[in-house]
């Protein structure tokens, strides 16, 4: 079977599920990782015979694939701010908005040395991770509460060569963080369980709901214990920094206020609150 064939047979099987252009984005992604293919590759191998295993190899992602199942969990890796992080069941797939907060973090602190910093909530470890490749003079804590999840992070940073400190901690059991820091950062779960409707169903059956899901009475309950940990342990001039609810961006400016802080919302590129900068009063 031609590499061609492939495509058009991707096509007819995966366009109840997909879009079009989503559908040829995921099989570059499977050429690329699966079968260490170049872009280049993927453009001029039309009419290439495929060997049995690279048959093999997208046959076997196909089906896993008409399951929903998401391509980053079939290649068992995320593209995010120019790396490569190993994913797994256990954390979230990094999200390009995700890169947004990252690289706002970046701008904002590039030309400071020796930072403390604190990822919260880290999972793969991606918004960590790429902050201490940016900025390798500061130090970074990595925390999470699935052991599973800081594991992966672990594995990451040597795979990055990125030295980092981890910490396996339930944040909402903490009555303090163990240091004072520069930047503290998280993304915590923040999906209203009135808010699955709007989630694709690749990510409700497939990614862990404890890192997505908040009960809908209680929605800020990450971001008011890590508001309050920042109390004490935020540096006098240091900033705090979340991702948050596109739909709640006045509760979370409200909620900064009541604890101390004064804060800042910013929009992502689709145009959505997704983005907060806190500072002590």
């Amino acid at each position: 079977m031609t590499f061609n064939q492939f495509k058009l047979l991707y096509q007819d099987q995966l366009s109840p599920l997909y879009p079009e252009n989503e559908i040829y984005s995921i099989l570059q992604i499977l050429c690329e990782d699966l079968l260490n293919w170049s872009r280049a590759d993927f453009l001029i191998n039309d009419r290439q015979e495929l060997s049995h295993f690279q048959e093999e190899v997208l046959q076997k992602s196909l089906t896993e694939l008409r399951t929903s199942k998401p391509v980053q969990y079939i290649t068992r890796t995320a593209h995010f701010y120019g790396h490569k992080f190993a994913v797994n069941k256990h954390t979230l797939i990094p999200r390009q908005e995700t890169e947004e907060l990252v690289h706002m973090i970046i701008e904002h602190h590039k030309k400071e040395a020796f930072l403390n910093i604190i990822d919260i909530g880290t999972g793969t470890g991606c918004i960590g991770l790429s902050i201490k490749e940016a900025m390798p003079s500061c130090r970074m804590t990595l925390l999470d509460v699935s052991p599973e999840a800081l594991e992966l992070a672990q594995s990451n940073a040597i795979h990055l060569k990125s030295p980092v400190k981890t910490l396996l901690e339930d944040v909402l059991a903490l009555d303090k963080l163990p240091e004072t820091y520069d930047v503290i950062v998280s993304n915590p779960p923040y999906v209203r369980n009135v808010e699955k409707k709007e989630i694709h169903r690749n990510v409700l059956e497939h990614e862990p709901s404890l890192a997505l899901f908040v009960d809908d009475t209680n929605a800020l309950i990450f971001y008011r214990k890590i508001l309050e940990l920042a109390q004490k342990a935020l540096k006098a001039d240091g900033t705090l920094y979340f991702e948050i609810n596109q739909y709640l961006p006045e509760e979370m400016k409200a909620l900064a206020k009541e604890l101390g802080f004064e804060s800042e919302v910013f929009k992502d590129l689709n145009g959505n609150y997704r983005m907060m900068k806190c500072v002590r009063i």
